[in-house]
C-alpha cells in the first residue's frame, strides 16, 4: 500500500477516535457522575450550616455524585455523638467545643473543614432576678451542657471575676427548654445560641436582660469525620468539600438568594435574618485560628476540672487536610 494512502488512514482513525471520545466527554458531562454514593450528614438547625443548603437547594452535591441524607439533631454536640455513635457519615455545623471534650476522649475523629465563624452565642437573663453581671451569683443558670454556649457562659463569667462554681449550672438540652425554662422561671438565664436567645428574649419582654457572651472570640462551625470513614472516601472527602465551596461561590455572586435558601430551610424569621446573617462569614477554610481556639477551650476545661487530663492534646492529629486542598487550593493554613 502506498504510504501516502496509509498515512492518510492513520489521521482519519486517529481523528474519528478523538471524536469518539470528545462525544464520549460531552455525553457524560450531560449525564452528570456515572455513579452516586450516599452520605449521611447530621446537623443542628443553626445558620452556621447556610452553606449545607446552598448546596442541596442548587444540586452542587448531586453534581458531585453525591446523594446526601441529612439528619437532624437538636445541638452541634449531639450531631457529633451521632457521627461517633455510628449514626452517621459526616456531621456538619458542630462548633469545636464538642470537639475538644471528644479529643481529650481520645475519640477518633477529625474536622476536615471549616464552613462559618459566628457571633450569636448569648446569656438571656430574667430581669427580676439578674439585672447586673454580678447579680448571676448563686443564681440557677442553664445551658446545654457539652456545647460551645457552656464554653462562653464560663468564659464570660471568668473575665467577670466569677466561675462556674459561682453559680448552679443547669444542663438544659432541647430548643423547647431553652426558650421556655428561662421565660416560665425554672431558671434565672440562658447561655444559647440564636434564634433560641432571641425567642427567649421576646418571651420575656420588659424582663429581659441580654449579654453576648462571645468576647470577641468567633465560634467555628465544622465538618467532622471519623479517621476510618475519611481513610476509606478520601475522593468522597474532596468531593462533598468542593459542592461546599461551589455554594461558598453561590453565596457570593447570589446573596439575596442564598439568603432566601437558608432562611426557607430552616424555617427562619425574616427579622431574626436581617439581625444575625451578618454576624457569619461563611467560607470553607481550615486555619491555625481552629487550632489556637481549641488550644484555649482545652486549657479552660482543664482549669475548670472538666477532664481528668493535664495536658493540652495536640490538634493538629484532629485536623485533615487533604480534601480541603484538593477542593479549594490555598485554603489551609496550619502551622
Amino acid at each position: 500500500m502506498n504510504w501516502k494512502v496509509t498515512l492518510t488512514i492513520a489521521v482519519i482513525a486517529i481523528l474519528i477516535l478523538a471524536g469518539l471520545g470528545a462525544w464520549s466527554f460531552l455525553d457524560a458531562q450531560k449525564t452528570g457522575p456515572e455513579k452516586m454514593e450516599s452520605v449521611v450528614v447530621a446537623y443542628s438547625p443553626f445558620e452556621s450550616t447556610a452553606l449545607i443548603w446552598i448546596a442541596a437547594d442548587q444540586h452542587f452535591f448531586e453534581k458531585n455524585g453525591i446523594n446526601v441524607t441529612l439528619q437532624k439533631y437538636d445541638s452541634g454536640a449531639g450531631s457529633l455523638d451521632a457521627l461517633v455513635n455510628g449514626e452517621s457519615d459526616i456531621t456538619a455545623g458542630v462548633t469545636e467545643f464538642p470537639l475538644v471534650r471528644k479529643a481529650f476522649q481520645k475519640e477518633k475523629i477529625r474536622a476536615i473543614g471549616i464552613i462559618d465563624r459566628g457571633y450569636f452565642t448569648y446569656l438571656v437573663a430574667r430581669k427580676d432576678s439578674i439585672e447586673n453581671i454580678s447579680d448571676i451569683k448563686g443564681k440557677r443558670v442553664g445551658t446545654t451542657v457539652g456545647t460551645i454556649a457552656e464554653f462562653h457562659l464560663g468564659r464570660f463569667l471568668t473575665l467577670h471575676g466569677l466561675s462556674m462554681q459561682d453559680i448552679t449550672l443547669v444542663d438544659v438540652k432541647t430548643p423547647k427548654d431553652w426558650v421556655n425554662a428561662v421565660a416560665d422561671g425554672d431558671i434565672d438565664a440562658i447561655s444559647t445560641a440564636q434564634p433560641y436567645a432571641n425567642a427567649a428574649g421576646d418571651r420575656l419582654g420588659s424582663n429581659a436582660v441580654i449579654w453576648s457572651v462571645q468576647s470577641g472570640q468567633p465560634l467555628f462551625a465544622l465538618v467532622v469525620s471519623t479517621d476510618a470513614w475519611i481513610a476509606a472516601h478520601p475522593d468522597l472527602v474532596a468531593r462533598f468539600l468542593l459542592s461546599l465551596v461551589q455554594a461558598e461561590d453561590y453565596l457570593r455572586m447570589h446573596p439575596a438568594e442564598s439568603r432566601a435558601i437558608v432562611q426557607k430551610s430552616l424555617n427562619l424569621d425574616a427579622g431574626y435574618m436581617d439581625t444575625v446573617w451578618q454576624q457569619n462569614q461563611f467560607s470553607v477554610t481550615l486555619d491555625q485560628s481552629l487550632i489556637t481556639a481549641m488550644e484555649d477551650e482545652a486549657r479552660w476545661m482543664i482549669a475548670n476540672n472538666m477532664t481528668n487530663a493535664t495536658a493540652v492534646p495536640d490538634f493538629r492529629e484532629y485536623i485533615y487536610s487533604d480534601g480541603l486542598e484538593k477542593a479549594k487550593p490555598g485554603s489551609v493554613n496550619i502551622i
